[in-house]
């Protein structure tokens, strides 16, 4: 076990300094000079050369590139040329908003699509599990901001249950924090509670088909039993792979949705960041949203051993 971790640790590194190449040129060839952004049509081209100098970014992009990964692995992601504070404390500064945010939609996401997905292999071929299958169509069919615009007409325009969009914070209270996240985690979870529904359905039922599921239902084990038990406890390992991979996405996928509904999170900032081409912000929190998309990846391989204990790492 601590050799496969540690094989996969040193994988994991391996990615994540690809990925960090591949964040820092796509990063440098977008339009638009930040040094021009960040002086206006007031500076003249020796303030302009003394910023650039300043900043770095008058050195070749290798050297560039080795100077932001070693402050990185030091833990300085750089400071941002918009607000004028250390990348990494700004990050932290917008975590308490898309933390439970994809928290909730996870949640939303696997509540939602289990028991679908269970309710749909065991109809399988009948009204529910058509019934089932059109939904998850829907879901996967409706892109994201889509059907985050959809809720809004509907639960804040029409009923006026909910806000709109906006999150006046924790301070607020933990009820109107949680009321202002609501539509935005089911907008969010909704096309992966799609994707998780089809994935659960197949895997029970490939597990149903298996003649051990046949033998204890011919010893009279319960339904209930014969599908919480020997159904869905051996058909985890795919779903637990489909579920890891889709909550990878939504941390990804909250970077629109917090543009929807407004909310200061991480997707405000990357997305504010790109257009006045704060290039450390860009880079930190792409860093930062591949970083827990490793990490999500790596539980999920080590979950398998605790699902099965046929699976040996060594």
């Amino acid at each position: 076990m601590r050799g496969y971790a540690a094989r996969r640790v040193a994988a994991l590194a391996v990615t994540l300094l690809f990925v960090s190449a591949l964040v820092f040129v796509v990063v440098r060839v977008l339009p638009g000079d930040p040094v021009a952004v960040i002086m206006g049509t007031e500076g003249g081209r020796e303030a302009g050369d003394r910023l650039r100098r300043a900043m770095g970014l008058d050195r070749p992009l290798p050297l560039q590139y080795l100077t932001w990964v070693a402050g990185a692995l030091r833990g300085d992601l750089g400071r941002s040329i918009q607000y004028d504070v250390p990348v990494g404390a700004l990050i932290l500064s917008r975590l308490p908003v898309t933390l439970p945010l994809t928290l909730l939609a996870a949640a939303f996401m696997v509540l939602a699509a289990l028991p679908l997905g269970l309710y749909a292999a065991t109809r399988h071929r009948r009204a529910g599990d058509y019934a089932a299958m059109i939904v998850s169509q829907i879901g996967i069919s409706v892109p994201q901001f889509w059907s985050g615009l959809l809720l809004i007409l509907f639960f804040s325009v029409r009923l006026g249950w909910v806000r709109s969009g906006g999150f006046d914070g924790w301070s607020a209270g933990v009820g109107p924090a949680l009321r202002s996240l609501l539509l935005p985690a089911v907008a969010l979870g909704f096309f992966q509670a799609a994707v998780l529904v089809r994935a659960t359905r197949s895997a029970v039922l490939d597990v149903l088909r298996e003649d051990y599921v046949r033998t204890a239902r011919a010893k009279g084990v319960s339904e209930p039993r014969v599908l919480a038990r020997h159904t869905l406890r051996n058909a985890l390992i795919p779903i637990v792979t489909v579920a890891g991979i889709q909550l990878g996405q939504l941390v990804a996928g909250s970077i629109v949705l917090e543009s929807v509904f407004a909310l200061p999170g991480l997707g405000r900032l990357a997305l504010g960041a790109i257009t006045a081409r704060d290039l450390p912000v860009v880079q930190g929190v792409a860093l930062f949203v591949a970083s827990v998309i490793v990490v999500i990846n790596f539980a999920v391989d080590l979950a398998y051993g605790l699902l099965d204990p046929r699976i040996r790492y060594e």
